[in-house]
């Protein structure tokens, strides 16, 4: 097994960010030690599928699967907005916070988006959700896309951000400006910073929920209920 040492929480991502908040003990065990394997849930596999098929259908104008037709007139619009569009689009950042490319050695920071418009000097950034509800929506996910997005392409001042939830049919949108980019990413350094310090002092204190019993794959711990 690999030492504390060893271990990285690098590159980091939102993902990484919200496991972490959600459970850092979950976190260690699922993201740095990596003594479990998450399964791929049914609903997993049919985001991945709808993802695929937006993917092809803007890019390559192919067919929507049956499936998914609920959200052909929606993908229509994204497809025929002006601009050029850049579908599941990789964004990699050095420590100094300048882009690379997603799998260079230096590469801290790391986050795919699902879709870019690029318009002069305005971009639209895109993510797709399949859940059957935006009650929860988190909106952290287009911050830090937007955030990549402007160092990637210093020619865009504004981004707007949109979680295009299909199967609940609700677009939950947010605008950012390169003005107000260095406060955003301080909040998202802190949030790094808490991360990086639970792997320094190797504390990664359980944080239960309603989740623990039924969800939680770590059976080791106290609040899992299943050990």
């Amino acid at each position: 097994m690999e030492s504390v040492s060893d271990m990285s929480i690098t590159p980091w991502s939102f993902s990484k960010i919200k496991a972490f908040e959600q459970c850092p003990k979950q976190f260690y065990h699922m993201k740095i030690a990596k003594e479990y394997v998450e399964k791929e849930t049914e609903a997993m596999l049919y985001g991945t599928l709808f993802h695929e098929a937006a993917e092809n259908f803007i890019k390559d104008d192919t067919p929507i699967p049956e499936k998914f037709r609920f959200a052909e007139k929606a993908l229509i619009n994204l497809r025929d907005r002006p601009g050029k569009k850049l579908c599941e689009y990789k964004l990699g950042l050095t420590e100094n916070l300048d882009p690379c490319g997603f799998f260079d050695d230096d590469v801290w920071f790391r986050g795919i988006a699902d879709l870019i418009i690029l318009d002069g000097d305005t971009a639209w950034v895109v993510d797709y959700k399949t859940g059957k509800s935006a009650r929860y929506a988190d909106k952290g996910q287009l911050e830090l896309m937007a955030l990549a997005t402007f160092k990637h392409f210093p020619e865009i001042k504004v981004v707007k951000g949109g979680l295009f939830f299909v199967v609940a049919k609700a677009l939950i949108k947010d605008r950012y400006e390169v003005s107000i980019a260095p406060i955003l990413w301080n909040k998202w350094l802190a949030d790094y910073a808490r991360m990086k310090k639970a792997l320094e002092t190797n504390v990664w204190n359980p944080r239960p929920s309603g989740l623990c019993r039924r969800h939680c794959a770590v059976l080791e711990c106290a609040h899992n209920g299943r050990s």
